[in-house]
């Protein structure tokens, strides 16, 4: 890390239990993420359905989806307060998604553009959280968060 820390102070810092720092790590990650696209007038799961129905991005074959399958796709990763149906409707009512007879979910041209532009925010958002950390101290603590995973009997996400 590019602070300096004694040896004290790191091995004060080592006892902290990992459980409450990543919690809080987690929450205001994602509270900054959802601020910052709100801002750009997108939510985050707005953003996921139109990933995940893009063949240019996390759709395996650009087929549609039902909000069933969408729901099942992003089950790693949606939070409690996630309403797709309601983010879909939004997206609907955009023209970024239209809906078929069997209830399946499909990402428009606009959709498509749409998904591209706020795309391009990426970068800027991961700049603003890794302020004042180096791409070596991010991996590092990646691959230690990793390994507390597969200690704890888990499997770290690929």
């Amino acid at each position: 890390m590019t602070d300096q820390h004694t040896a004290e102070t790191d091995a004060e810092t080592a006892a902290q239990p990992v459980a409450y720092w990543t919690g809080l790590a987690h929450e205001a990650t994602i509270a900054f993420i959802r601020a910052e696209q709100a801002a750009l007038g997108f939510t985050q799961p707005q953003y996921w359905l139109l990933r995940n129905l893009s063949p240019h991005d996390i759709s395996p074959d650009g087929h549609g989806m039902t909000l069933a399958e969408l729901h099942d796709a992003m089950r790693t990763y949606l939070r409690r307060e996630d309403d797709l149906a309601a983010e879909a409707e939004v997206l609907l009512g955009r023209g970024w998604l239209t809906r078929d007879g069997d209830g399946r979910l499909w990402i428009t041209d606009e959709g498509e553009a749409a998904r591209a532009r706020l795309k391009e925010h990426t970068p800027r958002i991961r700049d603003l959280i890794h302020a004042g950390i180096d791409d070596a101290d991010y991996a590092t603590t990646v691959r230690v968060l990793q390994r507390m995973i597969r200690n704890t009997g888990g499997t770290p996400a690929t």
